[in-house]
């Protein structure tokens, strides 16, 4: 149970870091505008809605979850961490 509280203050803390640095989904659209993908074909490759990944980049959401923001971190391949530098 100790583990489990450690691993969950962390994810909190780093959800708070992430929200801050988004900054409106730009810092998303930008690495998907590197990788060549289109918001249909990142929406599908990370199971992001479509649309929520629309707003998210339109900064209509301006806090994903963490839940998408984990979604969006495995798509690209990387930990949440290496998102908020």
């Amino acid at each position: 149970m100790k583990g489990y509280i450690s691993t969950h203050t962390k994810t909190i803390k780093l959800f708070k870091i992430w929200q801050k640095k988004l900054q409106s989904g730009k810092s998303i659209k930008k690495i998907r505008n590197k990788l060549g993908l289109s918001q249909e074909e990142f929406a599908q490759k990370s199971g992001v809605k479509y649309t929520t990944l629309t707003k998210i980049e339109s900064s209509v959401i301006k806090k994903p979850s963490v839940m998408v923001m984990d979604q969006i971190a495995r798509a690209f391949g990387v930990p949440i961490e290496d998102l908020i530098k």
